[in-house]
């Protein structure tokens, strides 16, 4: 990991929940023997936060207030000319496939839907992901695409891996389709990442429809949409992530 990448990777830590609201609990801890009501009212207030990002029904109404796009109904194809498939990362510590490097989840579950809708729609697929700090150099749409051919059986057309960021996806996506004139894609890709991605490529010249995996359901009624899991917290803080990144990108 180049020094960039671990000053992204380490803010991100620090900002963001679990983390960031960690540390304001220790801050006020710290601070609660020389200002009393500051620290405890800190410490209290991050630790409730810490509980309720922790909640499904909280994570679910993050996560839907970065999506505004309905599962994609391969049934109802507007004419797209090739499925696009965004990485999410990789694993370089996968001892159990020999120590080589493999597909992150998130990655794998966009590669994973990616290869069932290709099956369903009979549409080209492209994979796109640059250098991802792998140990032996491979490109994150190299193992995308090795994924895909040797355990999905699907056929990957265009391999697009010089992209370091969702920009950069975008811009070096639409020049691959554009030679093959192809102009409107099926985006794969996770419901918080919806809103950010979609712009991106849209603003690459690419008219998009976006097929979002894995989007979390809200039921209210349910007792374990009120307790807090792991789960719910992982996606709170990526729903946060791309609010920070959107806010970022607005400046």
């Amino acid at each position: 990991m180049d020094g960039l990448a671990f000053l992204k990777t380490f803010v991100v830590a620090c900002v963001l929940p679990p983390g960031g609201l960690v540390l304001l609990v220790l801050l006020g801890l710290a601070i609660a023997g020389r200002w009393p009501r500051t620290g405890r009212v800190l410490a209290s207030a991050s630790a409730i936060a810490l509980v309720l990002a922790s909640l499904p029904v909280i994570s679910t109404l993050l996560v839907d207030s970065l999506n505004d796009a309905p599962l994609y109904d391969p049934v109802h194809q507007r004419g797209a000319g090739a499925i696009v498939i965004l990485g999410g990362g990789v694993r370089t510590d996968s001892d159990e496939y020999g120590g080589s490097d493999t597909l992150g989840r998130l990655t794998l579950e966009r590669v994973r839907y990616g290869a069932w809708l290709a099956r369903e729609t009979r549409l080209p697929v492209l994979v796109t992901g640059g250098q991802a700090g792998t140990i032996d150099g491979q490109t994150e749409a190299g193992l995308m695409r090795e994924t895909l051919e040797r355990e999905f059986r699907v056929p990957v057309r265009w391999v697009e891996e010089r992209a370091i960021n969702t920009r950069e996806n975008a811009r070096n996506t639409a020049a691959l389709l554009r030679k093959a004139g192809i102009g409107h894609v099926v985006l794969v890709l996770h419901g918080f990442d919806v809103k950010r991605a979609r712009a991106d490529f849209e603003a690459a010249g690419l008219r998009v429809t976006v097929a979002p995996t894995l989007v979390p359901v809200m039921h209210p009624r349910s007792i374990q949409s009120w307790l807090p899991s792991v789960h719910a917290l992982e996606h709170t803080h990526y729903a946060a992530y791309e609010w920070l990144a959107l806010l970022v990108r607005s400046i």
